[in-house]
């Protein structure tokens, strides 16, 4: 049986969602367990709005909430008892295996990393998102946990991603990918070139560096880059998902012709919406700490909700904390680039 911890309150949509989710994911994986962390009473009373099967969910009793808009660090120390505190208290002192919230971001981000430590050997942790290309699914990393990671930091990214794409997307040789200005080994930041020399030196399938434009085509299966750019992509990329398919739809209104032609396409545009939604993904694991946690987009619906749980649990089963260290440890002798965010292009 896999314990799970939830951030009951976490997210733009309150409880409700959340609860709803954890019950699909309850009803639907047999072999989970999860904690619903938040204030009782308010979680009780959502949780009796539905029909659990099999009783595989409990409540954690945490009476405070850490806000959206909160400064992560200073309601971390001001709110002792908050949801996300307490569900990464309860992976700390291995009561669950993973923890997973669609709150605060960056309180989750320091909570884990003050409360669980790095895994050994790294250095920072990333977030990692899985994104639909021409060739199936490829995982970008960081998208918003380290913002000004050094060439040795990216280095580990890399071999981050490389056994996530491994395990839970399923690619048996990973290609690396460093997000760049320009494919040419002497493009970008002083830290980009050093991490192109890092991760080209290494036993990992790095095809060098890639643009923009590459995102979609499938051209690697692992995209490396810093977390600012990361999450600037990240949002670009939800926003011209969203875009296209309002757009299409648009489109096949404006006459009855267009309309009978979109009859006929309705399997492969559903296909579409599906292989392009973000609720199918669930969550962002934060991969370097100590411990299984997975970070929830903070609009998740509870579809998104029930297929976190699904990737925490995958991550869980799949050891690949464990894999992170081992592929770590080889390159432990090398020293970090310095710091260097002045560098030109």
């Amino acid at each position: 049986m896999i314990r799970i911890a939830v951030d009951g309150m976490g997210g733009d949509n309150g409880p409700a969602v959340v609860v709803e989710g954890a019950v699909q994911a309850a009803n639907d994986f047999e072999h989970l367990e999860i904690l619903l962390v938040g204030p009782t009473d308010i979680l009780k009373a959502e949780l009796n709005r539905h029909k659990v099967l099999g009783g595989k969910i409990t409540i954690v009793e945490a009476p405070e909430v850490v806000g959206m808009g909160e400064s992560p660090v200073a309601a971390l120390k001001k709110k002792k008892n908050s949801s996300i505190k307490i569900s990464i208290d309860l992976l700390h002192k291995k009561e669950v295996d993973a923890a997973i919230s669609a709150g605060n971001t960056g309180a989750m981000v320091a909570a884990s990393t003050l409360t669980l430590g790095m895994l050994p050997g790294v250095k920072r942790p990333g977030i990692a998102i899985t994104i639909p290309t021409m060739h199936g699914m490829c995982c970008t990393l960081d998208v918003g946990a380290n913002l000004n990671p050094s060439a040795f930091e990216l280095f580990q990214y890399a071999i981050m991603a490389d056994v996530f794409a491994r395990n839970i997307i399923r690619k048996k040789r990973p290609s690396i990918g460093l997000l760049n200005i320009g494919e040419e080994e002497s493009k970008g930041t002083e830290v980009l070139k050093e991490a192109y020399k890092l991760i080209r030196d290494s036993s990992l399938n790095f095809i060098g560096n890639i643009e923009g434009r590459d995102f979609f085509t499938g051209k690697a299966d692992c995209i490396i880059c810093d977390g600012f750019v990361g999450n600037v992509c990240l949002k670009m990329i939800e926003s011209i998902l969203e875009t296209m398919i309002s757009m299409i739809s648009r489109e096949i209104r404006k006459n009855p012709i267009s309309s009978i032609g979109a009859w006929f396409l309705q399997p492969a545009l559903a296909n579409l919406r599906r292989d392009t939604n973000y609720e199918e993904a669930g969550g962002a694991p934060l991969l370097g700490v100590n411990g299984n946690v997975i970070i929830a987009h903070g609009i998740s619906s509870a579809r998104a909700i029930r297929n976190g749980i699904r990737v925490a649990s995958e991550l869980v089963t799949t050891q690949a904390n464990n894999q992170i260290v081992e592929a770590i440890a080889p390159y432990l002798h090398q020293i970090a680039a310095p710091r260097n965010s002045q560098a030109a292009a």
